[in-house]
């Protein structure tokens, strides 16, 4: 389904505006946003399918769930949100020439274990890693997206000897502020973030990904692609991921642990020379015009790729847009020593 619409933020601001936050309700409100959210025009071969082979990788009493395809130099795809290796369906095809594409789905999410943990950013952050020492994984290009951002650049600013480059889109990069944010994102994590108004919506509507995933897709999702979001967390029980991500969020340096974090490797990054691929829509959400603006100023080394009409989760209006323009970006990185004759562990 194609819809043209304006840009998101005047949009939002203009509508709300004319409805009136105060006036509708706080009930009210969170039910029309997802209502009024603009679509943008998608490419038209976007598949629903999910043809790779499921692994369970062992990870620190748990498992971690992956798929993968191709082989060579690794290519570690990390979801955000309340996604999952699903989200990368259709991008996968277009890497896979260039290395072995792995998808994981972070703990708790997708089809991974949903061990008793409190699923905060530093506990996804070390089953990650431990993810890739299972594997072995070496000379890594990683793509990020979303809380992938987060946790994929905590892991290569630690680990930088083990990463080749870094492809991002609207992930997260840099601790955020309230100011930066337009009128509907504020009020959308504002109610997300209270203890009790966040529990009732994420856990027990399932709002996040019955209301958000859809509005933020940028277009209709069909019920074949809404079923794989929904399955892992079809119980209330399931959904303890999902809601505490938006929890930590370093909003104007609250959690202060996770601002500290995110600071800190976004200092080393700053410091660092990794490769960068920044891939940008228009709208998007979280890469505004300022944050770009930032970036490109703050990480010079960073290249920039526009890839058409997109709001948060573009990679389900972008796919191909995003899987060609990492791949020509993968193509130019330094080559990995005999690379030539690396395969998965077992061929």
């Amino acid at each position: 389904m194609k819809i043209q619409m304006q840009p998101m933020r005047p949009t939002w601001t203009m509508l709300l505006g004319l409805f009136g936050i105060v006036a509708i309700g706080s009930a009210g409100c969170m039910k029309i946003i997802p209502a009024i959210a603009p679509g943008v025009e998608a490419e038209a071969s976007i598949n629903a399918e999910f043809p790779f082979e499921s692994r369970f990788v062992e990870v620190l009493g748990s498992t971690m769930h992956d798929v993968e395809q191709g082989e060579g130099p690794p290519i570690l795809l990390l979801h955000g949100n309340p996604t999952s290796s699903y989200l990368w369906r259709n991008v996968i095809p277009h890497l896979s020439p260039e290395g072995r594409v792995i998808a994981v789905d972070l703990i708790g999410m997708g089809k991974s274990g949903k061990p008793d943990i409190a699923y905060r950013f530093e506990d996804h952050i070390e089953y990650v890693e431990a993810f890739i020492e299972a594997l072995g994984l070496e000379n890594i290009v990683l793509v990020l997206h979303d809380w992938g951002g987060g946790i994929g650049f905590d892991y290569a600013m630690r680990n930088p000897e083990n990463v080749r480059g870094i492809a991002f889109m609207e992930a997260v990069l840099r601790p955020a502020r309230w100011q930066d944010a337009d009128v509907v994102a504020r009020y959308l994590f504002r109610n997300l973030r209270d203890e009790k108004t966040g529990y009732d919506l994420i856990v027990r509507q399932n709002y996040f990904v019955e209301k958000l995933m859809p509005m933020m897709a940028g277009r209709e999702l069909t019920e074949e692609e809404m079923e794989h979001y929904r399955a892992p967390y079809l119980n209330e029980s399931d959904r303890k991921p999902i809601q505490v991500w938006p929890q930590e969020i370093p909003f104007d340096g609250s959690p202060e642990r996770t601002h500290r974090r995110i600071a800190a490797t976004y200092e080393k990054l700053e410091a660092s020379s990794m490769p960068l691929l920044l891939l940008v829509a228009e709208p998007g959400m979280i890469m505004s015009e300022q944050l770009v603006a930032t970036l490109e100023r703050e990480l010079p080394r960073m290249q920039k790729k526009n890839i058409g009409p997109g709001m948060h989760y573009v990679q389900e209006t972008q796919p191909t847009r995003i899987g060609k323009a990492v791949a020509s970006w993968i193509s130019g990185l330094e080559p990995v020593r005999g690379s030539e004759t690396m395969t998965a562990p077992g061929d």
